[in-house]
């Protein structure tokens, strides 16, 4: 039932969107407000809500030209550390708007001169409460434990925020309307793609996710998808992070997904790409220029959206739905029905060729000796 909940939801993207569309004018009030304060956005959040302010970093940055960072919540939470606050506007994502210590961040920086805005699904949540401002997400119920409707709607606010604080609102607002048709048409291809790709990779027990830029947000989002829903063991580093050394880890067993979208970082993203494939790794590239990425075993395309800073709203599209097939779920999860694990009865032979010294030994498995 989880995953079809997943799936489900997965699919309800394109009418959450209009969904929060239809509020835009709400959203232009708030980013009145917020572009009379700062100097420096500070963003919260966890999980998914921690992925969309990677995102805001760009969207902040690109449009009207804010620095904007991913706060530590440590740091006046729990270390309570005195930090200034006055010129700082705060942005705090969650879903429910029940995390508590995203709640008692904001109470803090409030208390410290803040501006605070909620973005939640919510809006009398205890963090819509504690927050001056609030922009409610409208992406509806979300059932699934792994978050997807949401997260695209928290892009979405963001990006709206930053647009209408720049004076291009209406510009990103019809752009956003486009990107809300083109995800739903694209939607049913890529479940038929996904699924030829997913029974080859049914075992796949780990995955470097590489993006850089604005798609470095996808390249969390679509690592943390396959660790929740899949239990692949996956990470989510930046192209130009994936070159300089981790690359040498990756090989047939431990494939590359790249994320590549038609901008200004697709250089390094294929530069990352042609050292992983020296390494001898299988690579996925998704994204609308995956099919520029040379080498790749698997292409799952994504269209072209109006505006670049707008492609993380449809190119995590096939990690989701790579995470929500029947074939990923059959390896198990505790959001959608986990197998007992085996225990393996070989011997396990280990090598480690690191160091000044190649060594070998052989373990074997409890009771078998």
């Amino acid at each position: 039932m989880g995953g079809e909940l997943f799936l489900r939801e997965t699919g309800e993207q394109p009418a959450a969107l209009r969904a929060l569309l239809m509020t835009e004018g709400e959203v232009a009030g708030v980013a009145r407000e917020i572009a009379r304060r700062p100097r420096l956005v500070r963003l919260v959040g966890h999980g998914s809500s921690d992925n969309a302010a990677s995102y805001a970093v760009y969207a902040f940055g690109l449009l009207p030209g804010w620095s904007a960072m991913r706060d530590s919540i440590s740091l006046s939470v729990y270390y309570g550390a005195d930090l200034p606050y006055s010129d700082s506007l705060v942005i705090a994502l969650s879903q429910s708007g029940r995390t508590p210590d995203v709640v008692s961040y904001v109470e803090v920086a409030r208390r410290r001169g803040a501006l605070t805005l909620a973005l939640t699904n919510d809006a009398t949540s205890p963090l819509a409460e504690s927050s001056e401002l609030v922009v409610q997400l409208r992406a509806g119920e979300e059932q699934a434990v792994a978050a997807t409707k949401s997260y695209t709607n928290e892009l979405a606010a963001l990006v709206l925020l930053a647009a209408h604080a720049a004076g291009r609102g209406r510009e990103v607002a019809e752009a956003l309307c486009v990107v809300a048709d083109l995800a739903e048409e694209a939607l049913l291809g890529l479940a038929r793609e996904v699924r030829r790709l997913a029974e080859p990779l049914a075992f796949v027990g780990r995955m470097v996710v590489a993006g850089r830029g604005v798609e470095y947000a996808t390249a969390r989002e679509v690592a943390l998808k396959l660790k929740e829903t899949c239990r692949v063991a996956a990470e989510a580093l930046t192209a130009t992070d994936l070159a300089h050394g981790p690359v040498a880890a990756l090989d047939e067993l431990f494939p590359l997904w790249a994320i590549a979208s038609d901008d200004e970082m697709l250089p390094s993203v294929k530069t990352a790409v042609a050292r992983a494939r020296e390494s001898g790794a299988l690579v996925v590239a998704s994204g609308s220029a995956a099919e520029q990425i040379k080498g790749a075993a698997y292409v799952l395309s994504t269209p072209r959206v109006p505006l670049s800073v707008l492609s993380p709203l449809l190119s995590v599209l096939p990690g989701q739905l790579f995470a929500s097939t029947p074939s990923r779920r059959r390896k198990g999860s505790t959001r959608i029905g986990r197998p007992a694990p085996r225990r393996s009865r070989l011997p396990l032979t280990r090598v480690c060729s690191c160091g000044p010294a190649a060594w070998m030994f052989r373990t074997s498995p409890p009771g078998s000796t």
